[in-house]
């Protein structure tokens, strides 16, 4: 019969007793991962069982964030680190290491350093000290396999929380942008005329899901009408809640009161200037038809020239003003009044039109669009965008469309 000794009874005893311990730190851990345990709530966990369980009474836990590494969690140091680096000091360290010394006097508070690594990616690092004067059979550093476990593990939840979050934000801006984007779909017109006075037809590729293109077909009586066409400068959210603004703000005029072109342009440009302080501006070019008259009366608020397409004779549509909301005033403001002949053609354009690019960088350009238009004369309206944005995809061939992009064809009878 073998007689095992006390002190091996004792040793079994307690490799026991931590087996189950780190068993049930684990599976605290995990429990409170399951049951969507806040930041604060994992944290105070892991820190109680790294202070109360494991002896470990001096450490900081770094990890990294978006805008660089920061403290989550310090405990048994008070003040402020100061000459830590992180990136210069630590990420070199790709495995539980002793800090042996370091020309940094922080530092050389800390006695050993645990990476915590996740798929090559360095996310945290924890750092504690006390450890070479702790004397006690539970000393921590025979555990840092384990602590390096636990910090991962907690490291991950943490990192995966934020992700979620990140996510769910995104989710919600997406759900705002759709209702943003049928928002500016509700204020493009809904139906443009096709009859016996006049062809109207327009074709527009949004380049997200909000625009910052903006096109309108407003009806005065049964022998005036106005056809007008914008764009607004840069990208993005504010860019496109700006122009959805301005389409609305358009609209509310002419539901208000009849404006001459120079009054309403004059009125707009403060408009704009006021909501967007100057940071951005919006070209704008508008029209105004009489049937009976047959006059067309436009300003050019610094838009692309439309193209009034005369027989072979090509008039482009220049006379105006700068682009609205640059100034608090406009310097100028000039109009131009054009009688129209009949079978005339009137085509307006965004910038997304003349400068895609083909794959050697060359820009598509307004020659090569008057000369489609030209070709393609006695086409409708609808067939005519229709043609356009073909010959546009056969140009950009592989390439992208980079812009917002839109065409208002309106042929006078």
């Amino acid at each position: 019969m073998t007689y095992i000794g006390d002190d091996i009874l004792d040793e079994l005893e307690h490799k026991l007793k931590a087996k189950d311990f780190k068993l049930n730190s684990l599976l605290e851990i995990t429990k409170a991962i399951n049951s969507n345990k806040g930041v604060k709530d994992l944290l105070a966990i892991y820190n109680f069982i790294l202070k109360e369980q494991l002896s470990v009474r001096k450490f900081v836990l770094y990890i990294r964030q978006d805008e660089g590494w920061k403290i989550l969690s310090k405990v048994g140091y008070k003040g402020k680190i100061k000459d830590i680096d992180i990136e210069q000091d630590f990420t070199k360290f790709e495995d539980i290491t002793v800090i042996e010394s370091s020309h940094k006097e922080s530092i050389n508070n800390f006695d050993v350093v645990v990476p915590v690594l996740h798929k090559d990616k360095h996310l945290a690092y924890l750092l504690m000290g006390g450890i070479k004067d702790n004397k006690t059979a539970n000393n921590p550093i025979v555990h840092l396999n384990f602590i390096q476990t636990l910090t991962n593990i907690i490291v991950v939840a943490i990192e995966n929380k934020k992700m979620a979050k990140k996510s769910l934000a995104q989710e919600r801006v997406k759900r705002d942008l759709e209702v943003a984007s049928e928002m500016q779909r509700l204020l493009f017109p809904s139906e443009l005329p096709s009859n016996k006075k006049i062809d109207v037809s327009a074709k527009y590729l949004s380049h997200s899901i909000v625009s910052g293109d903006y096109y309108d077909y407003i009806k005065l009586s049964e022998d005036e009408f106005i056809l007008c066409i914008a764009d607004v400068s840069g990208k993005g959210i504010s860019a496109a809640m700006l122009m959805a603004n301005f389409q609305a703000t358009v609209r509310t005029l002419y539901n208000y009161k009849r404006f001459e072109l120079e009054e309403l342009v004059t009125e707009l440009n403060q408009k704009v200037f006021d909501s967007a302080q100057g940071e951005k501006f919006i070209t704008f070019f508008i029209a105004e038809y009489n049937a009976k008259t047959r006059e067309l009366h436009y300003v050019n608020a610094g838009h692309n020239w439309p193209l009034l397409i005369q027989g072979r004779t090509t008039e482009h549509l220049n006379k105006g003003c700068i682009g609205l909301g640059m100034l608090p005033e406009l310097p100028f403001l000039n109009s131009e009044r054009i009688t129209i002949k009949p079978n005339t053609t009137l085509i307006l354009y965004t910038d997304g039109v003349v400068e895609l690019e083909n794959p050697a960088a060359v820009q598509f350009e307004t020659d090569r669009l008057e000369s489609i238009v030209k070709s393609f004369y006695p086409l409708s309206m609808e067939d005519l965008n229709e043609i356009i944005f073909s010959k546009l995809d056969d140009w950009r061939a592989t390439k992208r469309y980079v812009d917002d992009t839109a065409i208002l064809s309106c042929r006078i009878f």
